[in-house]
C-alpha cells in the first residue's frame, strides 16, 4: 500500500511551485462559487421566477460565458494573464455580493450576464499562465493538476453551499461566494506577482499567428464542441434517465454521479503520467477518449440491468480523464505559435457553446424521441467527433511534410 501511495505522489513530481499555487487559487475560487449549482433553486424559491424565466437567466449565463472567454483571450494577449486573473477574481467577488440585492428579472439577467463575462474572462488567462509556469514536458500534468483542483472545488462547493443554505439562507451564500473570490485574488497577488515569480523561458514568436486563420485548429474546435455536447448529457439528461428509466432515488443518483469525481481524484494523474510515457500522440489519445465516451452511452441501451449505469459512468469518466487533459494540452501547444490568449479563448468558447446547445438539445431529444434513441444519437455524435479527429491527424501530418 505504501508503494502504491508513493507511486501516486511521484506522478506530481516536477511540477513548478507556481503551478501548485495556481491550483490552490483555482480550488479556492471554484469551491467558493457555491451560488451557481443552486441558482435555479434560488430563482424559483426566493425570487418566485417562472421556469421560463429561469431558462432565460441560464441562457444569459451561457452567452456571458462565450463573451467572457473571448474578451479574456483578447485582453490576455494585450495586457497579460496575471492582470486578467487578479481583476477577474476581485471584481467577480464584488459582483457576487451585489447580485443578491437584485430581484427584478431584467436587471438580474443583466447582472448574471456581466458577472459571467468577468468570471469566465479568467479561463483563457489560467491556461496561458499554466503554459508560462510549466516546462513543455510537464504541460499535460500541470493541466491535470488544475483540473483536479477544479473537480475538488466543484465537489466541496455544493456540499458546503447546501449546508449554508439550510442553516442561514441564500443571502449569506452570496457573501461567502464573493469573499472567497476576493481571498483567491489576494492570494494570487501575494504568491504569483510577476515581481517575485519567473515564468519558464520560451522562444518568442515573431509575427504571431491568428487563431482565426488556423483551419486545422478549427477542425479541432469543432470536434471539441461535439464531444462537449455529448459529455454534458451526464450533467443534464443522464440524471433524468437514472430517475425515470431506472427509478433511482436522489441519494443513489448523487452517489453514482459522485463516483465520477472520486475516480478522477484517485486515478487521473497516474493515468495521464502513464499515457504521456506510452508514445501515443495527443490526437490518438483524444480519439480513444471520445470512443470511450460514446461507448458509455451505447451500454445504456444494451440491458435494463442497473449495473450498466455503473459501467457507463466508469467508461465516461475514463474517457474524460484521457480526452480533456490531452485536448487541453493540444490547444496549449498549438497556441504557442500565435496569440496564446486568442487560441485558448476559442478553446474555452467551444465548451461554452456546448453548454448552450447541449442541455437544450438533450432534453428536447428525450422529450421527442425517448431515452434509447437519444443515447444512439449521442453515440453517432461521438463517432463524428472521432472522424473529425482523424481529419485533424491528417492535416497535422501534411503540415509536418
Amino acid at each position: 500500500m505504501k508503494t502504491v501511495f508513493n507511486n501516486y505522489l511521484n506522478t506530481f513530481k516536477g511540477l513548478s511551485a507556481e503551478v501548485w499555487w495556481l491550483a490552490l487559487v483555482t480550488f479556492i475560487n471554484r469551491a467558493g462559487t457555491m451560488v451557481i449549482p443552486f441558482l435555479t433553486l434560488y430563482l424559483t424559491e426566493s425570487l418566485d421566477y417562472s421556469l421560463s424565466d429561469v431558462g432565460t437567466v441560464m441562457m444569459t449565463f451561457g452567452i456571458g460565458s462565450v463573451v467572457g472567454s473571448w474578451l479574456g483571450g483578447k485582453l490576455t494577449d494585450k495586457i497579460g494573464y496575471y492582470k486578467i486573473m487578479v481583476v477577474s477574481l476581485l471584481l467577480s467577488g464584488l459582483m457576487f455580493i451585489g447580485l443578491q440585492y437584485i430581484t427584478e428579472f431584467i436587471e438580474f439577467c443583466i447582472g448574471v450576464f456581466l458577472l459571467t463575462i468577468v468570471t469566465d474572462s479568467m479561463r483563457p488567462a489560467v491556461f496561458v499562465a499554466v503554459s508560462a509556469y510549466s516546462k513543455p514536458e510537464n504541460n499535460t500534468r500541470s493541466i491535470t493538476l488544475i483540473r483536479l483542483a477544479i473537480n475538488l472545488g466543484f465537489s466541496a462547493g455544493p456540499a458546503v453551499g447546501g449546508l449554508i443554505i439550510f442553516h442561514i439562507g441564500y443571502g449569506q451564500l452570496f457573501w461567502i461566494d464573493g469573499v472567497t473570490c476576493i481571498l483567491a485574488g489576494l492570494l494570487l497577488i501575494n504568491v504569483l506577482n510577476p515581481k517575485h515569480t519567473k515564468p519558464v523561458e520560451v522562444k518568442k514568436v515573431e509575427n504571431p499567428k491568428s487563431a482565426y486563420g488556423d483551419w486545422t485548429y478549427f477542425i479541432f474546435l469543432f470536434s471539441t464542441l461535439i464531444f462537449g455536447i455529448v459529455f454534458l448529457q451526464y450533467f443534464s439528461t443522464i440524471p433524468l434517465f437514472y430517475r425515470d428509466g431506472h427509478f433511482l432515488s436522489e441519494l443513489e443518483i448523487g452517489l453514482l454521479l459522485g463516483c465520477n469525481g472520486l475516480i478522477i481524484f484517485l486515478f487521473e494523474m497516474p493515468l495521464v503520467k502513464y499515457l504521456e510515457n506510452s508514445g501515443l500522440s495527443q490526437v490518438r489519445l483524444m480519439v480513444i477518449g471520445a470512443i470511450l465516451i460514446g461507448l458509455s452511452f451505447l451500454v445504456l441501451n444494451l440491458s435494463s440491468w442497473s449495473g450498466v449505469l455503473v459501467i457507463g459512468m466508469v467508461l465516461i469518466t475514463v474517457g474524460e480523464m484521457i480526452l480533456f487533459p490531452f485536448s487541453n494540452a493540444f490547444a496549449m501547444e498549438r497556441s504557442k505559435q500565435g496569440n496564446q490568449g486568442e487560441f485558448m479563448a476559442l478553446y474555452s468558447i467551444s465548451f461554452s457553446f456546448a453548454h448552450i446547445i447541449g442541455h437544450k438539445t438533450g432534453t428536447h431529444l428525450i422529450d421527442s424521441l425517448g431515452f434509447d434513441s437519444t443515447w444512439y444519437i449521442m453515440v453517432g455524435l461521438s463517432l463524428i467527433s472521432v472522424l473529425l479527429m482523424f481529419k485533424l491527424k491528417h492535416r497535422l501530418s501534411k503540415e509536418k511534410n
